[in-house]
Parts: structure tokens; sequence; C-alpha cells
């Protein structure tokens, strides 16, 4: 077996340049298929990262009749007394936070531009709102008790020409049907590097947001953390006792989640495409090798060597050019990786769609990683078996002459 990969090595070395391409066109397309793998898990990482910070946690807890796309205000559908179901969910060992939250949608109004937003009623000292004030811009976070302030992201006070200390019109819809007209003041300007989410979404004092909604003492959700995510079925069954609608991270995220399976798919179409352009070089560098050793074959051939022992000799050859191009493309494809797992690929107001954040970082999982290297690999090995048997089925005789 030595002394056959030893042949196979030495052969290669005969052409060094087209060998080295050939390696190299395996090299290239492992390295993008590993920056496509690591982009997409970073995408839908990141969506889903974002999506329980900002908005679904791993947990809520909401009235058994409470519609998220309708953003009722009916007190049917809000949770009553609040505080006590929040004491009961926060006494568990596996929760990290519990918060009050409760959503309204409205219209921000100023000169003559008007532009609708979901309005988040939150606590303003809950540790659950840390994404919204590590990420002020300017001005200064709400406060429990401020009744004149409001909290608005980058993206619409630049398309509103907006700044800290200004005043908006904020139109409400009410518990009773009715909308509520009242002057805020700007207190601060957040960005959590998400255009979908900020480009839409105000924030209110609870205490404020009760009153202008007409919603006292009562809340649309109970957003819940936890310190680990795994515990998240646990603590669900554990809060079915409430006689509440208890969602999971996983129910409220299922578009993504379902992106993320379709996203899959199609990648492994691409993967099976880029790696049989590169499969079709090394096929072309073993039949070339075939042709240019017609006669060296049939010379074996007469000498007693057997056919499969030369198709051996050339999948050999092909196995080596699979281990260089797959090394090579190792290395090339972690640098790049890297850099983008660095410093990320900034896609702006792109990410619309999900929570999709305004840059996307680059995460390679070794599960990835370790299964494009075995699918190179192996197609790398499927493309010598024809050049191999092709070699392998030559007639000595033939084989002689075409060589002359």
């Amino acid at each position: 077996m030595i002394q056959l990969f030893k042949m196979a090595f030495r052969d290669l070395g005969r052409n060094r340049r087209r060998s080295f391409f050939s390696a190299l066109a395996l090299a290239i397309g492992l390295a993008l298929l590993l920056l496509m793998a690591a982009f997409i898990r970073g995408e839908m990482d990141g969506a889903m990262d974002s999506t329980i910070r900002l908005q679904s946690g791993h947990l809520q807890v909401r009235a058994q009749s409470y519609e998220e796309g309708k953003t009722s205000l009916k007190w049917e559908d809000l949770v009553e007394n609040p505080d006590e179901v929040v004491g009961q969910i926060a006494s568990l060992s596996q929760v990290k936070v519990a918060t009050l939250r409760l959503f309204a949608s409205g219209i921000v109004s100023v000169r003559d531009e008007s532009t609708g937003v979901r309005i988040f009623g939150i606590d303003p000292l809950s540790e659950a709102n840390d994404p919204y004030r590590i990420g002020l811009m300017s001005g200064e976070f709400l406060t429990p008790d401020d009744r004149e302030g409001i909290l608005i992201g980058q993206p619409l006070a630049e398309k509103l020409e907006l700044k800290t200390g200004d005043r908006i019109s904020l139109s409400v819809n009410t518990s009773n049907g009715d909308v509520d007209d009242q002057l805020f003041t700007i207190r601060g300007i957040y960005s959590t590097q998400t255009n979908g989410f900020d480009s839409v979404t105000v924030f209110l004092p609870l205490a404020k947001a009760q009153a202008i909604t007409r919603a006292e003492n009562h809340a649309s959700t109970i957003f819940v953390l936890l310190k680990d995510k795994e515990q998240t079925d646990a603590v669900a069954a554990d809060l079915q006792s409430l006689n509440y609608k208890v969602l999971t991270w996983t129910k409220m995220n299922e578009l993504i989640i379902q992106t993320e399976d379709l996203a899959n798919s199609y990648m492994v179409l691409l993967y099976l495409i880029v790696l049989g352009i590169t499969a079709t070089v090394i096929i072309n560098t073993l039949i070339m090798a075939v042709f240019e050793r017609t006669r060296e074959i049939g010379i074996l051939s007469a000498i007693g060597m057997r056919g499969p022992h030369i198709m051996a000799m050339f999948l050999a050859e092909s196995t080596l050019l699979a281990v260089g191009g797959i090394i090579m493309g190792l290395i090339l494809g972690n640098l790049v990786v890297a850099y983008f797992t660095k410093y990320g690929f900034y896609i702006g107001k792109m990410g619309l769609t999900m929570l999709i954040g305004n840059t996307i970082y680059a995460k390679l999982a070794l599960r990835d990683a370790v299964n494009l290297t075995i699918i190179a690999f192996v197609i790398t090995l499927l493309a010598g078996f024809y050049p191999a048997v092709l070699a392998a089925r030559m007639e000595p005789v033939e084989a002689l002459r075409g060589g002359q």
C-alpha cells in the first residue's frame, strides 16, 4: 500500500503545475462551502438570538385567548393581576428574569409626517431590557414613573429627522376601541443593530402604557428568560398549572426554524453543484494522465500488473489530490471564516424579514466542517473512479500501440 502511494505521488509530480491547480480547485471549492455554511448558520443563529433577546424570550405566558397578530387590548385577552403571576414564575430556580410587557399599536406623528409603530410597555428596571439600555445611542433610558417620555429606534429617528428632546405625537389604540392621542418627549434613541426591529418599535414605561391604553393592572404577556435554554420544556411544563397559555421560543419562532431547514435543504444542492464542478477538474486531470501514460499502462499490463492494481494506482492519485486539496481548503476556508467571524458582513437595511441584524457574522460549526470535508473527500474519490476504470480496462497490445 505504501509503495502504491509512493508511485501515485511520483506520477502526480510529473506535472506539478497541473496537479497543484487541480488540488487548488478542490481547495477553493471547499473553502467556499465552509464560508457559505458559516454564513447560513451565523445568519440563522443570529436571527434566533436576536428574536429571543428582543422579542420572544425563552418563554411567554399569555391569556388563553390572546393572539399576537391582532395585538388585542381587550381585558379578556390580557393577563390579569400580572404581578402575582410574575412572582410565581420568578420563584422558579431555572428562571433568570420574568417581566411584564404590554403591546399596542399606534402612529407616531411629527410635523406633516407619520408612521405606524409597535408600542412596548416595559418595566425599565428589568434586566430583560438590557439590550435596549446597552444600545442607547443618545439621551437616557426610561424610568418607571416617567409619564411623558418615550424611547425610539435610531432608524425611526433618522426617518423622521428626530433627536433627543424632540416632541412627538403618539396615537394609541385603547382597550375599549378608542384612540388616544398624546404628546411625548423623546428621552433616548436606541439601536439594537437590528433594523427590522428598531425602525418600528417604541418603548413606554409599563405604567404609562397601561394608562394610555386603558389596560390598568393588565399585561399582554410575561416575558421570561432562563438561565439555560435547554430547560425551556421543563419550565413550560411547570407553568401549565397557571391556567395560562405558555409558549416556548421554538413555538414562537417557527418561521425562523422552518427557514433554516429550507435553507439547509437548498444549500445541500448548492454544495453538490460546487463540488461537482471541482470534481470535473479532478476527472480531467486524471483522464489526461491516463492518455499521457497509455504506453506505460500497456507495459505494466504486459509484465503482469492486473487491472485492479492499475485501478488502485489511479485511485491513490485521486486520494492524494483529495487530501492535498482538503488540507489547503481547510486552511484557506478557516482563515476566511475567521475574518468574517470577527468583522462580519454588513447588510444594512436588507435584514427586514425576521430579526436579522444589520451585520451577519460567520459561525462555523465543527459538525458542518466535518460533514463538508467528508463529502469533498468522497466526491473526489468518485471523480477518480472513471479514469481509474478507463486505465484498468486498457488492453496491453492496444495500449502499447497507442503510446507509439
